[in-house]
């Protein structure tokens, strides 16, 4: 089997300080140049992204669907999810810039209000107070979420970023030494 390696240079470094990327294909140069399978690369990372929020905000990976089939419904049902979260977040951009959704914004908060307010609209709201929206183009449409947009209250939905780890103390352990529990502050053959 004939490989190739591409090294691509990053612009910045990644969060483990690595200023250089490598891929391995097996597609030779006539099929794809460097250019080409660094691009397409890229492209993957947006779909590794959204199935990262696909498990942290929808629950796409439940254990207790055992059956292949629930589970296939139960994705699906989460791919479906996700096209809304995307539309809305598509919207928010829209009106009040990429950058201040994608830095200030949660998903996890959005897809957490979508998921409450949608049984307790279905509740209020009967079928036949959505059917204004069927007849509307495409670009009504558009034009219907941006003003809705307009009116959410971003800081309601604030990202809380992780502050930086703590870096933890090796202790070193000897033959000498009894192991301390951290629990109980003692010796480990105390307890």
């Amino acid at each position: 089997m004939e490989l190739r390696r591409i090294r691509v240079r990053l612009t910045k470094k990644t969060r483990d300080g690595d200023s250089d990327i490598f891929i391995i294909t097996g597609l030779p140069e006539t099929a794809a140049s460097a250019k080409k399978i660094a691009d397409l690369c890229r492209g993957r990372w947006t779909i590794e992204t959204a199935f990262q929020e696909l498990t942290t905000y929808f629950n796409s990976e439940i254990n207790t669907l055992g059956y292949p089939k629930a589970a296939i419904f139960g994705f699906c049902i989460s791919l479906v999810a996700y096209i809304v979260l995307a539309v809305v977040k598509a919207a928010l951009c829209c009106v009040h810039g990429t950058v201040k959704i994608e830095t200030e914004v949660s998903g996890y908060y959005i897809a957490n209000e979508l998921s409450q307010t949608h049984q307790g609209m279905m509740i209020a709201l009967p079928d036949e107070d959505w059917i204004f929206l069927r007849p509307l183009s495409d670009a009504e449409f558009i034009r219907f979420i941006k003003m809705l947009s307009r009116k959410v209250k971003l800081s309601a939905y604030k990202k809380h970023p992780r502050g930086p780890k703590k870096t933890r103390v090796k202790r070193a352990a000897t033959q000498t030494e009894s192991h301390w529990s951290s629990v109980y502050n003692v010796p480990f053959a105390m307890i």
